[in-house]
């Protein structure tokens, strides 16, 4: 009899002392506590916690990645938008994480919500949309400032998603699509000034050497003459044609024949009209 209970108290002592067993991991730490006194971080490695009198709580200390669930946003130009956020932090001092917060996890997660409806609130949509990086800077500053009495530290907030009501997005596709039609309007009015000063230049020169006009004019007949379907008018140069105007008036002055008078004959009773031939 006395040695059965010897072994069902030795059973029992193994027992506790197996339970009373802890691992902690690399990536862990265990904050102990002894009749509710905080004895502090312990880990990694293997421990052993007095059964009834202590306990350990294991804080992981990896980066963790919480999703803010889509808050709606008035802007400060008064646009209704949802926004999503990624917040990225970490346990820096596993004691405060434990004693100073019910749930660290839990709590950062709720001041990233609060923070993001006030941070985006005073923003517009314009500064929301094309100058998010600023706005994440500020929200990870305003926001590790709340959990760094927790012994939580954020690395970072990253804006995941803006849902715009479908009038909006119908007005900046109509504002994109004007934008675009500017600039194809800007660069083919400075197109159409550059070449017009190439083609002012290029006259200038052929203008001043005859040669070249010429050589130019036949350069162009050559490549129209590649067309074989093609009626080609073919104009005679002015130099070549000139001549022939200026010669043109003294010739039909020396063609000019006088024509005499016609002369009148008298008979009786009337007047006969007689040409020269």
């Amino acid at each position: 009899m006395l040695a059965t209970i010897l072994v069902i108290a030795l059973v029992v002592l193994l027992f506790l002392v197996l339970s009373s067993i802890r691992v902690v991991q690399q990536y862990e730490r265990g904050v102990v506590f002894t009749l509710g006194y905080l004895m502090g971080a312990k880990g990694p490695g293997l421990f052993w916690v007095v059964p009834f009198f202590s306990s350990m709580k294991k804080v992981d200390l990896r980066i963790a990645t919480h999703t803010v669930p889509a808050q709606e946003v008035i802007t400060r130009d008064n646009v209704t938008v949802k926004v999503t956020a990624v917040l990225y932090f970490y346990v820096v001092n596993p004691e405060d994480a434990v004693t100073k917060v019910v749930n660290f996890g839990q709590a950062t997660t709720q001041i990233g919500q609060t923070t993001l409806r006030n941070v985006l609130g005073q923003s517009d949509l314009d500064e929301l949309l094309s100058q998010r990086k600023k706005i994440n800077q500020e929200l990870q500053a305003i926001i590790d400032e709340h959990t760094e009495r927790w012994g939580v530290k954020v690395t970072a907030v990253e804006v995941k998603d803006i849902e715009l009501p479908a009038t909006m997005q119908r007005a900046m596709a109509k504002q994109a699509e004007a934008e675009r039609e500017k600039r194809a309007k800007i660069i083919h009015a400075e197109g159409e000034l550059q070449a017009s000063t190439q083609l002012a230049q290029a006259a200038g020169i052929i203008g001043s050497q005859p040669s070249a006009l010429q050589l130019r004019y036949l350069q162009t007949l050559t490549e129209i003459a590649v067309e074989k379907n093609s009626t080609i008018v073919f104009p005679l140069p002015m130099d070549l044609v000139q001549p022939l105007l200026s010669a043109l008036p003294k010739n039909e002055a020396r063609a000019e024949v006088p024509v005499e008078q016609p002369r009148e004959t008298a008979y009786s009773g009337g007047y006969q009209v007689q040409q020269k031939q």
